[in-house]
């Protein structure tokens, strides 16, 4: 059995999404709905084994304006919120003696899910006062980080890796929530080479002095080479999938064209009543 199937497989028969009402997808896409409840549903595979001291953040302090379904932060005692907590828990419990510092979250298609799902997730685990943490928007191509806080786009990420902008110039601090944001900055023409690029790697060296975990919004897998490329910088990816929406076959092209070794796990958005045959015996636990 390949390792994509065995990963499937592993999805189906262990996977317990809890369900909640559509909270929301993908900004700045409309006229489509996803949701807050997801969990693990595959072995953890991190490659990071220690982590660096811990520096002072040099962050800027700015007004936010967050998105209502930001539930982690505006709604904490929620059922939807209870479950981005619920994520939070499984992948710390995952890691078994090792250390997932950074973590990618991307989906098969857009309108998946991800991006609420990559600030939700990192919201949750900045309520843990004793971890730092970094959402930083690595949708070059269609960001949507800066909308769902009510930020500036830019200086960003693009703005660091062209030497536009210093990295502190670029984050910003959600300090009401513990929370530092990098903004995507402007789109880029070349957003796999920006990606891919020595400055890239030197920036996500330089965030990993900084920050305990560091949650990455990625492009959609596909048609697009960005994650795949990316991969190799991080310790860990999330596959976001949306009940009824994103197709069996467009999860496993997904998978596999990237390194499944670093695959954390499926998190299931949207799951309702009659998606229990979506991946073929997912198991649902009401919300």
């Amino acid at each position: 059995m390949s390792r994509i199937q065995e990963i499937l497989k592993k999805a189906e028969r262990d996977g317990a999404v809890h369900r909640t009402r559509a909270l929301g997808a993908d900004l700045p896409t409309a006229g489509t709905s996803g949701a807050g409840a997801a969990a693990l549903a595959m072995p953890m595979h991190a490659m990071s084994t220690s982590a660096p001291a811990v520096e002072p953040v040099e962050a800027t302090p700015v007004a936010v304006r967050l998105d209502h379904r930001l539930v982690s932060a505006l709604a904490p005692q929620s059922p939807a919120a209870e479950q981005y907590r619920s994520l939070r828990t499984r992948i710390k419990n995952a890691e078994h003696g090792r250390t997932l510092r950074s973590i990618v979250v991307t989906s098969p298609n857009k309108g998946d899910g991800k991006s609420l799902t990559a600030a939700n997730l990192a919201l949750a685990m900045a309520q843990d006062f004793q971890q730092r943490v970094l959402l930083v928007d690595g949708d070059l191509r269609r960001p949507a980080i800066h909308h769902l806080f009510g930020i500036s786009d830019s200086p960003g990420l693009a703005d660091v890796l062209t030497g536009a902008a210093s990295l502190d110039d670029a984050l910003v601090a959600v300090a009401d929530h513990h929370l530092s944001v990098l903004p995507s900055g402007p789109t880029s023409s070349h957003p796999a080479e920006l990606l891919g690029s020595i400055a890239m790697r030197r920036t996500l060296d330089a965030l990993r002095t900084r920050y305990d975990r560091i949650i990455i919004d990625m492009p959609p897998v596909a048609p697009l080479a960005d994650v795949s490329i990316a991969l190799g910088m991080v310790d860990g990816l999330l596959m976001i999938v949306r009940a009824g929406v994103t197709p069996k076959p467009a999860i496993e092209r997904a998978l596999a064209g990237l390194d499944t070794n670093k695959v954390v796990g499926l998190v299931l958005n949207d799951a309702g009543d009659g998606a229990s045959s979506y991946l073929g015996g997912y198991h649902y636990v009401a919300g």
